[in-house]
């Protein structure tokens, strides 16, 4: 018996987005078990850790594969109003798990959460509520909307953008920052906001940003190294420096699964911000082609979600989720090739980090049931009768 439309899941998707939290698990194992081995005593350590939250967070893509995805909508200011909650928490000294000089997680129980992650998802469904609540008034010919196209259409996002940005930068994390903007202009510009608020949102931030840099002695010599790292080898440019040696290293094959050698305490965050360098080291071009592949795929497969979504909230939402994944995933690539200016930006589906997994697998299945080509519910149309008055009617589309 054929399944229903609303069951018949992507598979390309599916199986793109399973194969990258497969390799995460070995690549995790690969790159972590010396380091492990030599501060916890166990060469398992992370990987434990990073199974246990790949079972919770499959979990979390089935659950958002099976529920419909207009639930997120009715979540979207609940899911805001708990991510600036957690986000501020990452402010109180009790609460804070400060590491490396940053406060970016808190605890809870025996664990840690970054709530960062959980603010991006819940900027996405924020964005997309707001985008579709807008499209909706103008089609169903309501009191006059706050259109697109107007100033105070582009003023709401742009604070609730801010806000999550300021407390994100609070932590500090500018490369998460950065990356929650540059998702929210794609996602605003596809929903035809007036490309001059988008550039004068631009013209603003490009300064601010800039003064974040410079003022900041630390970005700025990341800034230094990432012009030119061997000038800065064994200072600042280290990290950048040892990741080229591990891609150049590995050649077009690689020099196999668990051979590499820069994960020896040459290359740090191995496992998290640079994972993809062992990839490059460990599996050569093609692994590395394999990887930038399969989030080729996702992203064809997420554009196709979004162009054929049964209404405008998913259409955004699918948008948001892909452009997030994949602009993870390009932002790593860019650090890890020395391309972009060193980010603590980790691999999505692939790095070890367990709140980052967790929710990139939450979005995924969202993703996913948007992607299931659902059954179309009843759509507005408006007509206006004989005296000039408007009525909506319920018109249900076959096929």
């Amino acid at each position: 018996m054929r399944l229903p439309a609303a069951r018949r899941h992507d598979v390309w998707l599916l199986g793109a987005l399973l194969a990258l939290a497969g390799c995460g698990l070995v690549l995790v194992y690969s790159s972590s078990a010396v380091f492990a081995e030599q501060r916890h005593h166990d060469a398992a350590y992370f990987l434990k850790r990073h199974a246990v939250v790949l079972a919770m967070g499959l979990t979390a893509l089935a659950l958002g594969a099976y529920l419909d995805f207009t639930v997120w909508r009715r979540l979207s200011a609940p899911l805001l109003m708990g991510s600036l909650v957690l986000l501020g928490c990452t402010a109180v000294p009790a609460l804070a798990a400060r590491v490396g000089g940053a406060s970016r997680w808190i605890h809870v129980g025996p664990l840690t959460f970054q709530p960062s992650e959980l603010a991006k998802f819940a900027l996405l469904v924020y964005l997309a509520a707001f985008l579709a609540r807008r499209i909706e008034q103008a089609a169903r010919g309501d009191r006059p909307p706050i259109g697109l196209q107007s100033a105070l259409g582009f003023v709401g996002p742009a604070v609730v953008v801010l806000v999550l940005v300021g407390l994100v930068l609070r932590q500090p994390d500018l490369g998460t920052a950065a990356l929650m903007i540059a998702v929210a202009l794609l996602v605003l510009f596809a929903a035809g906001i007036r490309k001059g608020y988008l550039l004068a949102g631009l013209l603003i931030a490009a300064p601010i940003g800039w003064l974040l840099i410079v003022k900041t002695p630390w970005r700025l010599k990341r800034l230094l190294a990432f012009v030119d790292p061997w000038a800065h080898r064994h200072d600042v440019g280290y990290q950048v420096s040892e990741s080229l040696i591990s891609v150049g290293s590995g050649g077009i094959w690689g020099q196999g699964l668990g051979d590499g050698k820069q994960k020896l305490f040459f290359l740090p965050e191995a496992h998290t911000d640079f994972i993809l360098a062992i990839v490059g080291e460990e599996l050569g071009l093609v692994g590395l082609a394999a990887v930038i592949l399969l989030f080729g795929v996702v992203l064809w497969r997420g554009i196709r979600a979004a162009l054929r979504a049964r209404d405008a909230f998913g259409a955004y939402l699918a948008l948001g989720i892909t452009c997030m994944m994949v602009l993870g995933a390009l932002i790593h690539t860019g650090v890890t090739l020395g391309l972009l200016p060193t980010k603590g930006i980790t691999l999505p589906l692939v790095s070890y980090g367990g709140s980052s997994l967790l929710i990139t697998l939450l979005g995924a299945g969202v993703l996913l049931n948007i992607a299931t080509g659902a059954p179309e519910p009843p759509r507005l149309r408006v007509e206006r009768g004989a005296s000039g008055n408007r009525r909506v009617l319920s018109e249900r589309v076959e096929g």
